[in-house]
């Protein structure tokens, strides 16, 4: 039986989902395959950029963040899926080296008026480095209740 179920996310809960360090060669091999921009593959291009430096697409910050999600949460729940989200935003650039603190706070959730074995999670992501917010992904998790978990 999964340890987290639609039961256990109620609104106002925060959940840390850990810290991930960004590591420069993972960082130019996303930017490289995904993201090839100038300022995220070359160091000079990324000081002349308004970034200041070579930074992190905001995709691999928000894969960092996935994978924070899945390894603290996902992986042990009854997780089925996401229909989408909104409001994905990147607030400040990452840069190699930074450590990020990642979290979600539970901002709503209700029993599927189709599918009442789901409920529907309304989740807000977060990436930190320090206090400052670098990453936010707001986003509907589905998640079968525990009673209908497998």
């Amino acid at each position: 039986m999964s340890t987290t179920a639609f039961e256990d996310l109620t609104p106002g809960r925060t959940i840390p989902l850990g810290e991930v360090t960004v590591d420069r060669d993972e960082m130019l091999a996303f930017a490289a395959r995904f993201d090839p921009q100038p300022f995220h593959l070359d160091e000079e291009a990324g000081k002349r950029s308004v970034l200041g430096g070579l930074a992190a697409s905001g995709w691999f910050t928000a894969s960092l963040w996935m994978r924070q999600y899945v390894d603290h949460l996902l992986a042990d729940s009854t997780s089925q899926g996401s229909p989408g989200g909104r409001d994905l935003r990147w607030l400040a650039p990452v840069f190699a080296g930074d450590v990020l603190r990642c979290e979600m706070v539970v901002l709503g959730a209700r029993v599927s008026r189709s599918r009442p074995e789901m409920g529907l999670v309304e989740i807000t992501g977060a990436a930190y480095r320090g206090d400052d917010k670098v990453y936010e992904l707001t986003f509907t998790g589905i998640f079968a209740t525990r009673a209908s978990a497998p």
